[in-house]
């Protein structure tokens, strides 16, 4: 594979293997780190990508590996940082919703972070990404059934832990 056919094939991933880093590592820093070195081992195993079925899920596969080990040799704490990411700009938007919708991105960014690494990827690839179910079942290798199994039981923990956050906080 030349520089020309690598560019064309791997470079229109960029952006979602650095979302997906970036969730994991929750720094950007780090994400662009971890990225650099997915297209660093793909561009030096070039001559083998042509065996693979798809090289967008073997560079996701790459990254959330390489994530996990970011994670792992650093001993990170998971952060609930980046709330302001999500946060709503709107004119029409009161200070006071502004603040309510940057605190729920918060909340919605440290629960996913508290999900299994399974669930958390699977999400993070279906309702993020917008993967169908036949490209995270090539990524992760698992059936299309546990996948609706994993995204379901994911969703409703999320769900469940949200409003017992709210709940837990309206008492006050």
């Amino acid at each position: 594979m030349d520089l020309q056919a690598f560019n064309q094939r791997i470079l229109p991933v960029q952006g979602r293997l650095f979302r997906l880093a970036q969730m994991f590592l929750r720094n950007r820093e780090e994400a662009e780190d971890a990225i650099q070195d997915v297209f660093l081992r793909l561009w030096v195993n070039r001559q083998q990508l042509e065996t693979y079925q798809s090289i967008e899920a073997l560079a996701v596969q790459m990254t959330k590996n390489i994530c996990l080990d970011r994670l792992k040799s650093h001993h990170k704490q998971k952060t609930s940082g980046d709330a302001d990411m999500l946060s709503l700009q709107a004119d029409d938007v009161s200070p006071y919703r502004q603040v309510e919708n940057t605190d729920s991105a918060g909340l919605i960014h440290r629960l996913i972070g508290e999900l299994p690494e399974q669930q958390k990827l699977v999400l993070h690839l279906r309702d993020v990404e917008e993967y169908t179910l036949e490209e995270i079942e090539q990524v992760t290798g698992l059936s299309n059934a546990n996948i609706r199994v994993i995204l379901s039981r994911a969703r409703q923990k999320l769900r469940d832990n949200y409003l017992k956050a709210n709940d837990y906080e309206a008492g006050y």
